[in-house]
């Protein structure tokens, strides 16, 4: 019998033990380990462990900018590879110096030529210009990836006014808590040079019922003229809110298109409060939607407000109303009396005035400011009250609805919250006015028109 070559395992020392071994042994002398079992070593170049803390030869790293804590930037081209196949990527030139230059007119597809798109543009392939690949007879078209939106499409995201993190939804409610958010008439502000007004929805109404027109224009000498228009929505009747926009606007139109022509500015304030009383009926007049064309009693509950404006030309202050808005005169000299330069259509102002009870009795009334005048289909009358002054100090003139006066009733306490410098700043002494109304309780809307008056040389008397 022949006996088998003993196999080489190629150990100096036994794994087990690390005693001494031939080249022949199959076990180890020593503890008996089977060297059989040790894998032999293959043929190769040797991969040792990289020990931590041993250097290792990185590339070195891009030279930094002059007077810069950052490297420069590294483009394509320092950083050459290969594809998949072993072919080398193709390169195109990157410019960090300027714009791209544009391309030659036959480079841009369909023959425009291609415009620079700004600095540092990266250098992506045209999806436009891509190589169509068949795979076969059947082979269908890749569908071109879809626009995307720009800027103009994406629309604009409203935050809730009140918890400040919902989104508001197409109704004007907030996704988030249900809050409603504020309407455009539920505050509005508007400045002009010498005048200045604020309206502002309150703390206790569901909406804006006041509504304001501010304007100015010349004489046909070439003066200037200043409007305040100010009208209260009858909170009883149908549409209030309507009702004063019509007017504020018929009366505000009315007045910029007579004072220029050379009318007196009294008799342009009668006209514009007839204008502003007939846009106010046409209101009841309009077709309705639900049958009321056909009621004979229509009229009854018809769209009403109440109106007061002033007029500041030429030395002059023209101040006109119907119903129980008012107009104040606070002089920029504080030590001279304030006044109060309207009368209101009012039960109150009716009992007064027949001797009956003395304001304070009166307007303490829960039937105090029950109006006896107001623009609408279903008034009684129109009667429209106009009166003019001359001022021999400079001061501001007030127009106001009570949702500000019932805090501030006499002129005394009129002109103790006009700021001093309401006359330099009318918007911010209207802003002011209105808060006091809204610290006050904000019980109904709050509208206030600030017209500053400036005293001419020769003053033929006061207020």
């Amino acid at each position: 019998m022949s006996q088998k070559p003993k196999p080489s395992h190629g150990l100096a020392a036994c794994p087990g033990c690390a005693e001494p071994l031939e080249s022949g042994d199959r076990f180890c002398g020593a503890c008996g380990y089977d060297l059989s079992a040790v894998p032999s070593a293959e043929a190769g170049a040797d991969r040792p462990t990289v020990v931590i803390g041993t250097p290792v030869n990185w590339p070195d790293a891009p030279p930094r900018e002059p007077g810069s804590l950052s490297t420069m930037t590294q483009h394509p081209n320092d950083l050459p590879g290969t594809d998949s196949g072993g072919r080398d990527l193709p390169t195109a030139e990157v410019r960090s110096d300027g714009p791209t230059p544009p391309e030659p007119a036959s480079a841009a597809p369909g023959g425009g030529s291609a415009a620079p798109s700004g600095d540092f543009e990266l250098a992506a392939p045209d999806p436009r210009a891509a190589v169509r690949v068949d795979t076969g007879p059947a082979a269908e078209a890749v569908p071109a990836p879809a626009p995307v939106p720009t800027l103009e499409a994406v629309p604009a995201v409203t935050i809730c006014v009140a918890c400040r993190a919902g989104q508001v939804d197409t109704d004007g409610y907030c996704e988030n808590c249900g809050h409603a958010q504020p309407r455009e008439r539920d505050h509005m502000e508007r400045e002009l040079a010498g005048v200045a007004a604020v309206s502002d929805r309150g703390l206790r109404h569901h909406r804006n019922e006041d509504a304001f027109a501010v304007s100015s224009t010349t004489l046909p000498d070439g003066s200037p003229a200043t409007l305040a228009i100010v009208c209260d929505g009858v909170s009883s009747a149908t549409r209030p809110d309507e009702a004063s926009a019509a007017a504020a606007e018929a009366a505000g139109a009315s007045l910029l298109a007579a004072l220029p022509r050379g009318t007196h500015p009294q008799q342009a304030m009668h006209e514009a409060i007839v204008a502003a009383a007939e846009a106010v009926n046409s209101l009841a007049e309009e077709t309705g939607q639900d049958g009321a064309e056909q009621d004979p009693h229509r009229h009854r509950n018809a769209p009403a407000c109440t109106i007061v404006g002033s007029v500041v030309a030429s030395g002059l202050l023209v101040v006109g109303w119907v119903g129980d808005s008012r107009v104040y005169w606070v002089p920029d000299d504080r030590s001279a009396p304030p006044a109060r330069l309207t009368e209101d259509d009012s039960w109150a102002a009716q009992m007064v005035a027949a001797g009956l009870m003395n304001e304070a009795e009166a307007y303490a009334d829960e039937r105090a400011h029950a109006i006896t005048g107001w623009l609408g289909a279903d008034s009684y009358e129109l009667d429209p009250h106009t009166a003019a002054f001359k001022p021999d100090r400079s001061g501001v003139v007030v127009v106001c609805t009570d949702g500000l006066w019932n805090y501030a009733e006499a002129a005394e306490d009129m002109a103790r919250v006009v700021p001093a410098d309401a006359a330099d700043r009318p918007l911010g002494a209207a802003q002011v006015l209105v808060g006091h109304a809204l610290d006050g309780g904000g019980h109904d809307n709050i509208t206030v028109a600030l017209v500053p008056f400036t005293a001419a040389p020769q003053g033929a008397g006061s207020v």
